[in-house]
């Protein structure tokens, strides 16, 4: 499992049956302890109704087909989670409230 920020969206008309009604996003994985967007863009498929800028919860692989959504989909990334907050050696460095890209003080 990763954090991630959702970075934008991806709309195809033409794809394959079982991606049908999928909806798929752009994210960006999240260092924790800079909280700052690190490494390459990937698609994933949105199991929970994120939306562009949310700070989530992705997984990869085999666990992304995990889902009600992506089950027996051809899927190697999906969003599990819309994340509220995150503490981290017991000091909070993001809240979805105060929608910071940088760790809090």
């Amino acid at each position: 499992m990763q954090i991630a920020r959702v970075v934008g969206t991806v709309v195809s008309t033409t794809k394959s049956e079982k991606l049908t009604g999928l909806k798929m996003m752009l994210v960006k994985p999240i260092d924790l302890e800079t909280f700052e967007e690190k490494g390459n863009i990937l698609v994933a498929f949105d199991a929970v109704g994120a939306g562009e800028g949310e700070v989530v919860m992705i997984v990869s692989g085999s666990s992304s087909r995990q889902t009600e959504v992506t089950e027996n989909k051809p899927s190697d990334t999906a969003i599990i989670a819309i994340i509220d907050y995150i503490d981290l050696h017991n000091r909070r460095i993001f809240s979805k409230e105060k929608d910071s890209k940088k760790v809090i003080d």
